[in-house]
């Protein structure tokens, strides 16, 4: 009678499948979790954080429809009166498409090649910051001088110099770490880029593009590692010197002052105008708001209703309920973009981490500052709500921050995975 070879058990089975499960997982971990493991799947079907994308998506779309119905009736105002009804919404698409494309370019670039070309970048939007001042180059509007007119498009530079001091902080940073305990050699020369670009800004004058690219540089000085006390010191220097910028213009003072009192005889019909009105029409939105297309504080009572008080028309039309959602899809925008930071910190890729942080600070703050605005919160400052506000060159800067999020989420998963980044 031959011998026949035992058949496994099925305890043995499971312990052996355990191991073999063992060997092909290597596990990274985040704050001690277990984050994400090892396995055999192809670096090319990992995919990338489509949530991310779907909540920008509904921002845009939402946004779109918002435009045309703040702007739809400005053509019966004299001063738009050579447009259509449908010009803005158009060209907002229009710069959405743009932006689209811009945004597939750069998902394809390398987080390494964002880090050479960091310092160049830097010196270009110098570069297009001075030009901007030079008179027939640079575009007024409205008493300032913040657009490059390129034929049928007119380019806003500070948008891109937001970009620019990003990614030049986190390469900075990154370049700093061994001396980040040293002020005078780690946080003083950054101080003094940043002190150019706001100079340069102020002459514009842009005073909340200026507000923007601090916080983005003292968030990075601050995630990278500079010692406490160094940062609230210079934070410390940043407040006192706005409040000094503030109180040495008599206009930026006005405002102040309107914000803390809108409705009075002063300023209701001044530099409160446009916050009382934002007021009125988030009022009359209540609850559940008067519906799509029907705000009356549209009809040229509230000014830029299609800009920077976008969200003024939302609360109208939608009531709390859209603000609510409005502020939810921020936060939850902002706190997974913070994630995908961390994450990259966590494998070592400081510079991605870092520029994916300082992204999720870009826009968390400026949608806080414009929300703060809309509400009364806070006073009233140019600053658009990003994905959602009319123009081009913040919807085309948003996209490609965004994009550049997403490539650090894809080089995240790869390194997790067991590819390269």
């Amino acid at each position: 009678m031959s011998a026949t070879a035992p058949m496994p058990s099925d305890g043995g089975k499971k312990r052996r499948a355990a191991r073999a499960r063992q060997m092909d997982e290597l596990p990274v971990r985040i704050g001690g979790m277990p984050y994400a493991r090892t396995t055999s799947t192809p670096t090319r079907v990992l995919g990338f954080d489509q949530s991310l994308i779907w909540v920008c998506v509904a921002l845009l779309a939402w946004g779109l429809v918002m435009v045309y119905s703040a702007s739809i009736a400005l053509p019966d105002n004299p001063r738009f009166s050579r447009y259509a009804p449908g010009h803005f919404v158009l060209r907002h698409a229009f710069w959405i498409v743009l932006s689209f494309v811009a945004a597939l370019i750069a998902f394809q670039v390398r987080m390494d090649w964002w880090e050479k070309v960091a310092p160049w970048l830097f010196v270009s939007a110098l570069g297009l910051l001075i030009a901007v001042l030079i008179p027939h180059v640079g575009t007024v509007v409205n008493g300032a001088r913040r657009w490059i007119s390129l034929g049928p498009i007119n380019f806003q530079p500070s948008e891109l110099a937001k970009m620019a001091v990003l990614l030049y902080a986190a390469d900075y940073m990154v370049r700093k770490m061994d001396v980040k305990e040293r002020f005078f050699r780690a946080v003083l020369p950054m101080g003094v880029a940043v002190g150019v670009v706001g100079l340069l800004l102020l002459a514009q004058p842009d005073m909340g593009a200026f507000l923007v690219i601090a916080v983005i540089a003292m968030g990075i000085l601050f995630l990278g590692g500079v010692n406490a006390r160094m940062f609230f010191l210079i934070a410390a220097i940043l407040v006192v010197a706005f409040a000094v910028m503030i109180w040495a213009s008599p206009w930026r003072r006005e405002r102040i002052f309107a914000y803390l009192d809108p409705f009075s005889e002063d300023h209701a019909l001044g530099k409160g105008y446009q916050l009382s009105h934002a007021l009125i029409a988030i009022g009359r939105g209540e609850i559940f708001g008067v519906g799509l297309g029907g705000s009356i504080e549209k009809l040229h009572w509230l000014p830029e209703a299609h800009t920077d008080f976008l969200l003024a028309v939302i609360g109208e039309e939608f009531g709390l309920v859209g603000l609510v959602c409005v502020i939810f899809l921020f936060f939850w925008l902002t706190r997974r973009i913070m994630h995908i930071g961390r994450q990259a910190i966590a494998l070592d890729r400081v510079f991605s981490g870092l520029v994916a942080q300082g992204i999720g600070l870009w826009l968390g703050f400026q949608a806080f500052i414009n929300i703060g605005v809309n509400l009364g919160a806070l006073p009233t400052k140019g600053l658009t709500l990003p994905f959602m506000s009319y123009g081009g060159s913040a919807i085309l800067a948003n996209m490609v921050a965004i994009a550049i999020v997403l490539r650090v989420d894809v080089e995240n998963r790869r390194l997790m995975h067991g590819g390269r980044a």
